[in-house]
């Protein structure tokens, strides 16, 4: 079985695929920085800027065929202030975490075996707005409601598509959060319930439960409620 894992060197990304290889299977880990690919992985690797159309085309044109791809690459900033609004922030989110996953996919797509999966990683950020996360939220919802679609327009090649939605896990990048993150989870549990859900091809994988809960019962009730409470917490 052969997997190819972007955003490989550091977070999630890097605990997924420790996890995949401990398991005796091949890896293709992707990443920005071949410095730092060729440091952490002796198997195979891929290295491109998935912002960088024409690198993720050059990257994986010589690629194997594949049974698993996991789009995992992204990033998070968030707004000081909406006013004045700091487009040049919000165009670079959207790009890293949305359009780069279309040049990934246009790359990737026709190297998915039938009876493959495609894995893309969102965040559990767009059930409900937050503050200051105009750029992230907007990104994740759009990744999200993607996954959904090409579920669908995938299924007549046989292959299936998973969608991770985590809530917060300790990573690098959340280690710069100045913030309350609830339920925090260690990255290698997140990547434990991810391979577990990748592997049973669930449809969405979720967690941690007790997060989604809250979310969920938030989103059930009259939007203002949730509003007044964020509120509250944006000072």
């Amino acid at each position: 079985m052969t997997v190819l894992i972007t955003g490989a060197t550091s977070g999630i990304g890097l605990a997924l695929t420790k996890q995949y290889q401990s398991s005796g299977e091949d890896v293709i880990a992707c990443g920005r920085d071949k410095a730092k690919l060729e440091g952490l992985f002796n198997s195979d690797t891929a290295c491109f800027d998935v912002t960088n159309k024409e690198q993720v085309l050059n990257a994986c044109a010589d690629l194997p065929t594949l049974d698993t791809v996991v789009l995992n690459a992204g990033d998070c900033e968030y707004f000081e202030s909406v006013i004045p609004f700091d487009s040049a922030m919000f165009e670079r989110i959207i790009n890293i975490n949305l359009i780069g996953i279309g040049y990934c996919l246009e790359a990737l797509l026709p190297k998915i075996k039938p009876g493959g999966q495609l894995v893309l990683v969102s965040s559990s950020a767009h059930l409900l707005p937050f503050p200051k996360a105009e750029g992230y939220g907007a990104s994740k919802a759009g990744l999200s409601y993607l996954a959904k679609t090409l579920r669908i327009d995938l299924a007549p090649h046989n292959i299936s598509v998973t969608l991770v939605e985590p809530g917060f896990v300790k990573t690098p990048l959340t280690d710069q959060n100045s913030f309350s993150m609830p339920f925090l989870v260690e990255v290698e549990s997140a990547a434990k319930i991810m391979l577990a859900g990748i592997r049973a091809q669930k449809r969405t994988v979720r967690f941690p439960h007790s997060l989604m809960f809250v979310l969920h019962l938030f989103a059930l009730l009259p939007s203002r409620i949730w509003d007044w409470v964020m509120k509250g917490n944006n000072k």
